[in-house]
């Protein structure tokens, strides 16, 4: 059984699915008045006239193999973007008739607005990033593997800053800058990145950031304010290049921080929140600016302190309850509790079931966005979608 799903959950899921089979696999559903309901809902989860909960499932990419029984090849989904838009475009046509959309893109990138690749946040501190064919997805290499190394580094970092713009920039930018511009183009904010956690945990190695905070708080400080340094001057050089000034930059700021659960509260508050909190200062100052937190693990004791930072949407492991996430974080869009294995298993009672339990946890404040708590794992169907938007148009309205 899911996390927190109970008997009458279950009863009421299972005569869903009965209907789905019963219609060839189908849940039964309004398409048209969904998708209406769903636009009216996504514009604010928490108002008034939300008629139902919205929907925090649009798919990804990593879904089209097993939905076209095609071999999985990884790489070239990444990098080969006539193959990619292939399998989007099939993949799409299968969507447009089982669920009524197209959700993937499939137009293929405008050649003279490409730019050249800056120089990543990881580069700056010397990290590696490799692709691993075991896990079809690149993973961050560390820089250091001692203090004094680690010092060394931070040392470089420093020289490096100081003299950014020519670090980060690459051959040509300013004339493809000039053309991208010519052509009615735009350079999109630097508002997203791993989070500081994860970021200083793949550079230096997880147990040695916890033992470094631990014993050497002065050096962990040191690494931790040139992090958020690091992350203001990059987005700040990128804001003037497209033509943004303090004034006019464009506010919201979003993190992926999987590793912050491995730090307790304690070293979070030294180490994590105040790269959040002087990150959403400089971008995201005003009550209404958007202010982000993934991090698809056990959160329940971080939840104290990411609730004093006034975010406007997160995304918890699956062990948390809408409930427990709401008790710390009132006016937060809660995007979840699916638990991915189960959206990516078809486990067409437990989707619904899962469901049915978080709307029953929010239904009397609003606020849910129904969501995968982390990603959309491969093996996530179409069906399943299905099952999902039927659930929340029979069950889930305000």
């Amino acid at each position: 059984m899911s996390v927190h799903v109970t008997e009458p959950h279950l009863q009421t899921a299972r005569k869903l699915v009965e209907k789905a089979h019963a219609h060839g696999g189908l849940a039964p559903l309004d398409v048209e008045r969904f998708w209406a309901d769903q636009a009216r809902a996504m514009k604010d989860p928490f108002a008034a006239d939300c008629p139902q909960v919205p929907l925090g499932i649009l798919m990804a990419p990593e879904c089209v193999f097993a939905e076209l029984g095609e071999p999985e090849q990884w790489h070239r989904l990444i990098h080969d973007e006539a193959y990619r838009l292939g399998l989007c475009r099939r993949y799409n046509n299968l969507a447009e008739k089982i669920v009524g959309r197209r959700l993937l893109n499939e137009t293929p990138a405008d050649p003279t607005l490409k730019m050249p690749p800056t120089k990543e946040l990881y580069e700056i501190f010397e990290g590696r990033n490799l692709w691993h064919e075991e896990s079809a997805s690149y993973w961050l290499h560390s820089a250091a593997d001692t203090e004094d190394q680690l010092k060394a580094l931070l040392d470089r970092v420093e020289v490096r800053l100081d003299n950014l713009r020519s670090f980060l920039l690459p051959p040509g930018w300013d004339e493809a800058m000039a053309r991208l511009k010519a052509a009615g183009g735009t350079f999109p904010a630097y508002r997203w990145l791993r989070g500081p956690v994860t970021f200083a945990m793949s550079i230096f190695g997880v147990e040695k950031l916890i033992f470094l905070i631990q014993d050497n708080p002065e050096l962990a400080a040191r690494y931790r304010d040139l992090i958020l340094r690091a992350i203001l001057k990059r987005a700040r050089i990128l804001d003037e290049d497209a033509g943004f000034t303090p004034e006019t930059a464009p506010h919201g700021f979003g993190f992926a921080d999987d590793n912050c659960c491995m730090l307790n509260a304690e070293m979070y508050a030294f180490f994590g929140w105040p790269i959040l909190k002087g990150v959403f200062d400089r971008y995201s100052p005003a009550p209404g600016d958007w202010r982000y937190q993934h991090s698809d693990s056990d959160m329940g004791h971080l939840l104290p302190l990411l609730g004093t930072l006034n975010l406007s949407a997160v995304n918890f492991g699956p062990k948390l309850t809408v409930t427990e996430i709401r008790g710390h974080l009132p006016g937060t869009v809660i995007e979840g509790q699916l638990a991915p294995l189960t959206f990516s298993r078809n486990e067409e009672v437990n989707l619904v079931a899962e469901f049915l339990r978080d709307f029953e946890m929010a239904r009397a404040k609003r606020g849910l966005k129904f969501a995968p708590s982390g990603v959309i794992n491969a093996g996530s169907r179409l069906t399943g979608m299905r099952l999902i938007m039927a659930a929340i148009q029979e069950y889930g309205r305000y």
